[in-house]
């Protein structure tokens, strides 16, 4: 499979904000509990330091953002989020999206990438994240609510850049 990632166009954004909002409407994966509106996700996209969409024979297969984890004395920490097509997921897109990010953010001068919400259910994410290198630096018991009301664990990943 052919993946290229690159940084996102305006044409790409009605397909971003369709994966983005699956992900926030599935509820299991992102904080978020509204989806956006193609407005809304232009301004959202646009804030973000770095914002990176994986193409696959000219179609929009998944994509992430790259932004601070905070601010002022803890701006060298990144933060990034990661959504695949449903259909495709299981064919490494996710891990070419990891890896791109880990460059780019270190191109862009963070220091480390970190990761607050790792659903523990997530363990596809988990097993990628772990793989890539990150280090697990804890659990928080019941973290994550999600869309069914259920509190599930979450857990909190960094990597050295």
């Amino acid at each position: 499979m052919k993946i290229k990632i690159r940084a996102y166009q305006t044409e790409d954004l009605p397909a971003m904000t369709a994966l983005w909002n699956g992900v926030v409407f599935a509820g299991n994966a992102f904080p978020q509990e509204e989806t956006m509106t193609n407005d809304q996700a232009a301004a959202f996209f646009a804030a973000q330091s770095f914002t990176g969409v994986a193409e696959q024979n000219g179609k929009i297969a998944g994509l992430y953002i790259l932004h601070p984890n905070y601010s002022g004395r803890l701006s060298h920490i990144a933060n990034a989020s990661y959504c695949v097509d449903e259909n495709l997921r299981g064919a490494g897109i996710g891990e070419q999206l990891v890896l791109h990010s880990l460059q780019t953010a270190k191109a862009l001068e963070f220091k480390i990438l970190q990761f607050n919400a790792v659903v523990a259910s997530n363990t596809c994410a988990m097993h990628l994240y772990e793989k890539l290198g990150f280090v697990k630096v804890g659990v928080i018991p019941g973290g994550y609510r999600n869309k069914a009301g259920v509190y599930e664990d979450m857990c909190i990943y960094y990597h050295t850049l």
